[in-house]
């Protein structure tokens, strides 16, 4: 037994001596020429790598440092640098005969630097193709340092970017048999931008990839997890491949995508004055054959803000969604259903992704949705009710085209209320410098019969036309007007007064045509509007008879002279 023991001991000593040995007899770095030829030639990039170091523990050797080079029609900063390198390597062979095979690659907080030019090629589009040779990128030499000493407003590009607008010649992969048994990046830092763009990079944090079996002429598994840009995070779970020999962005894909608390405002996503907000939690799949890319699956927008003005609503928004994307076109259809409560609204169109903003070409249908389940949306889209005031019952329907630059859209159509209840506001009352004159009785709410127009929202503020508001206790308003970006009105309205509501005024003019009825203004702000009768338009249609041809003196200029004293009083 004591003998066994001292044989155990002496292996032990053995194995402890040749650990802290080998790698002193084993110079590591007489490899490092043909770790960066195999690389650099698998990659079609320059790739350095630093100071070698074996461990034989783990069964690799780790570098101090990585960068490899960026394709030279963007940029001639690295296109990734990362703290450290480690190559999971056969130690037998490599004890026994100074050969160097390696099974896995792990980079340690790599920092990528991910470019698109104005034709919407990326940067890593050309990774896997051979360096190209001087002159290969179809500019002359002089020409090739003259761009290459440009540079942009990214700071990937600070050290001087060539020219974005020829990326440099593709051909066959490089090395078409490379192949790794497990490829890892952990902790890495990833920015996003486009070249020549002053915004800042969309920068994603914690990024973790895993690629199993990666080989570069077929299939591979792979996960993705990252933190985005503003907040939130998102995870990849799927498969990729083979590499496109031309092109490496026009990869296929295929996977389960997941984003939880994506911050629509902050991410950079969409342009700032877009107004749009919210945060996005997303379940789907996402495909690509190489040519066109699709993701469909559904999402929650809670805190959903959709316009500069607009305040947070209180209830998540739900989408059903389905969206193309042609890679080389940078467009595609899009479609949705939005949901809010029970009120359902689709969405259907076509966009194109521009550097500045992303251009829409849509439609939204939307038909007998609950009143009840919109009014808690109407904060989020800026629309201000009169202060104290909220919507009952009833249901909207309305047809829109939503078209133009997401930070500048113009959304056009139809949009009818019915059977709605204005709670907490007597539009009667609020009218009283007009219908007090006709009898019209007050009451604490304003029950809506129908209410319809055509409206135009834009930057510049809504136009809304063939205003027509059909109120029982009150007649038919209509009319036209606008409300600035600010919520100032300015509204020119005509007022046909139900029944023998035109009774007083018609005391008062000695005359009853209640079929030209009362015009007055719409004044003041959205949340505070102010009525104002228009006084020679009353009088103008009720005696414009007794003077058709606007010639001598007109004898409603004594009656309107008369009723000012008695309609000079605040609007209210």
């Amino acid at each position: 037994m004591k003998r066994a023991l001292k044989i155990i001991g002496i292996i032990i000593a053995v194995l402890i001596v040749i650990l802290i040995v080998l790698p002193f007899i084993v110079d590591v770095n007489t490899f490092r020429p043909q770790i960066e030829s195999e690389l650099s030639s698998a990659l079609g990039r320059q790739v350095k790598v630093g100071n070698l170091k074996l461990s034989i523990l783990s069964g690799s050797v780790s570098a101090d440092d990585l960068s490899i080079s960026d394709d030279p029609a963007f940029s001639n900063q690295p296109f990734v640098r990362a703290k450290a390198l480690d190559v999971g390597v056969n130690l037998v062979p490599l004890i026994f005969s100074k050969s160097l095979e390696v099974n896995d690659l792990t980079i340690t907080d790599p920092q990528v630097a991910l470019l698109r030019n104005a034709a919407g090629k990326w940067n890593f589009s050309s990774i896997g193709n051979k360096p190209p040779e001087a002159g290969a990128t179809g500019r002359p030499a002089e020409a090739g340092k003259t761009a290459a000493a440009e540079k942009t407003a990214h700071p990937a590009n600070q050290g001087g970017a060539a020219s974005p607008t020829q990326p440099s010649s593709t051909s066959a992969p490089s090395n078409p048999n490379l192949s790794v048994g497990k490829l890892s990046v952990k902790n890495g830092t990833l920015s996003m931008a486009n070249v020549g763009s002053r915004e800042k990079p969309q920068i994603y944090s914690a990024v973790n990839i895993t690629v199993q079996n990666f080989a570069v002429n077929s299939q591979f598994p792979f996960t993705m997890s990252a933190d985005l840009p503003g907040g939130g995070s998102t995870k990849l779970d799927g498969h990729a491949g083979p590499i496109d020999a031309s092109d490496a962005s026009l990869t296929p894909l295929e996977a389960k995508l997941n984003v939880n608390g994506l911050d629509i405002e902050k991410s950079g996503f969409v342009n700032a004055a877009s107004g749009l907000g919210g945060i996005v939690d997303m379940n789907g799949n996402a495909n690509s054959n190489g040519h066109q890319a699709r993701a469909s699956g559904n999402a929650s927008v809670s805190k959903l803000k959709a316009s500069p003005k607009g305040t947070p609503a209180p209830k998540p928004v739900d989408l059903k969604f389905d969206a193309t994307y042609d890679l080389q076109k940078q467009s595609g259809p899009l479609s949705a259903d939005v949901t809010l409560g029970k009120a359902v609204a689709k969405l259907s169109g076509t966009y194109q992704v521009e550097p500045a903003a992303t251009v829409l070409n849509m439609k939204l249908a939307a038909e007998n949705m609950p009143v009840d389940d919109l009014e808690t949306l109407l904060p989020a889209l800026g629309v201000t009710l009169p202060a104290g005031s909220h919507l009952e019952g009833g249901a909207l329907t309305a047809n829109f085209t939503i078209t133009g630059p997401t930070d500048k859209l113009v959304i056009d159509g139809p949009v009818q209320l019915v059977n709605t209840k204005l709670a907490g506001y007597d539009l009667g009352s609020k009218l009283s410098a007009v219908a007090k004159l006709a009898g019209v009785n007050a009451s604490k709410d304003t029950t809506i019969q129908n209410f319809s127009t055509n409206a135009h929202v834009a930057p510049d503020g809504i136009q809304t036309k063939n205003v027509n508001l059909n109120v029982p206790t009150i007649g038919v308003i209509t009319g036209n007007g606008t409300i600035s970006p600010q919520n100032t009105l300015n509204y020119q309205m005509n007022a046909k007064f139900s029944g023998g509501a035109l009774g007083g005024l018609s005391q008062i003019a000695g005359m009853g045509n209640q079929n030209a009825g009362i015009p007055f203004s719409i004044e003041g702000t959205t949340s505070d509007p102010k009525f104002v009768p228009n006084v020679k338009g009353i009088i103008g249609s009720q005696l414009g008879q007794f003077n058709p041809a606007g010639k001598g003196q007109n004898p409603a200029n004594d009656v309107i002279n008369g009723l000012q004293g008695l309609i000079k009083k605040k609007p209210q």
